[in-house]
């Protein structure tokens, strides 16, 4: 029987030891785990400095890599790199926060670290509300909040999705990523929060303009190890569009720990050929 021919695979987001919300794994273990499960390129994208003068909304204050570490991370990562540059391809990134109204303290934190930096994902994370931040992501409970203070569950989506677009549109200097992070983190609790978001045309102008821009998404799967999620990041009528307009997408496991490098590469690589990518 002959095996179907090794079809190269990257996992895009993976955090790390420098997570203040993750856990202490090794780069050793995640890097070891990605050659173990044959992942041929992974990207380290450790959540980027929150810009100068915001403050964190989550309340362990634990949303992002302190500024004074991140020559640390960036150093630890070129030694890995090193380490296995004959068995796997990795690159030194970051998940860097949109946050509205913060765009040239953005720019300023790229600027300063960005030519360090290989392959790196901009993600949306926080709402703006009334010249409050709200994440959108942190609990059912909060989410529900959000709905009564949107007044509806579709209005979250509106508001989310015109942050996303502020994001793809924002000037952040020449180190802005290229790649948007899990673009529809705003079901991340769909099963107790329903929506149907068919259509949605807010979602589709998205869509064009990473396509216009000639910017990838973050297939982000982290969404099927959420209990009131249980889908990935692109799916339904977002995998729809992502076809309709051939808008290129990296694996994204969203690892936290070591042991879910590569999660769900199976089925995405098989989604990628149904689809023809």
């Amino acid at each position: 029987m002959n095996k179907s021919p090794h079809k190269y695979l990257k996992d895009g987001h993976i955090h790390t030891p420098y997570c203040p919300h993750g856990t202490d794994d090794s780069f050793e273990e995640y890097v070891q785990k990605a050659i173990q499960v044959g992942v041929d390129e992974i990207s380290f994208t450790e959540h980027f400095p929150l810009p100068e003068g915001f403050e964190d909304p989550a309340p362990a204050k634990d949303s992002s890599i302190e500024a004074d570490k991140m020559e640390s991370y960036i150093n630890d990562v070129k030694k890995i790199k090193e380490k296995y540059k004959d068995q796997i391809k990795i690159n030194i990134g970051a998940e860097v926060d949109y946050i509205e109204g913060f765009e040239e303290e953005i720019k300023n934190n790229l600027n300063k670290y960005g030519e360090y930096l290989e392959d790196s994902i901009l993600s949306v994370h926080m709402i703006k509300i009334n010249d409050e931040y709200h994440l959108i992501d942190y609990s059912p409970e909060k989410f529900g909040e959000l709905v009564d203070l949107l007044g509806s569950i579709e209005n979250v989506y509106y508001k989310y999705y015109d942050t996303v677009k502020m994001a793809v549109n924002s000037d952040l200097g020449r180190y802005k990523p290229r790649r948007i992070g899990h673009l529809n983190l705003v079901r991340k609790y769909n099963k107790i929060y329903p929506y149907d978001y068919s259509g949605n045309e807010k979602l589709e102008e998205i869509v064009k303009i990473v396509k216009s821009k000639d910017y990838e998404l973050d297939f982000n799967v982290s969404g099927y190890r959420k209990p009131y999620c249980n889908e990935a990041y692109i799916d339904g009528y977002l995998l729809k569009l992502v076809r309709d307009y051939n808008v290129k997408t990296i694996l994204g496991s969203d690892s936290h720990t070591h042991d879910t490098v590569g999660y769900k590469k199976k089925e995405y690589n098989r989604l990628m050929e149904e689809l023809q990518f």
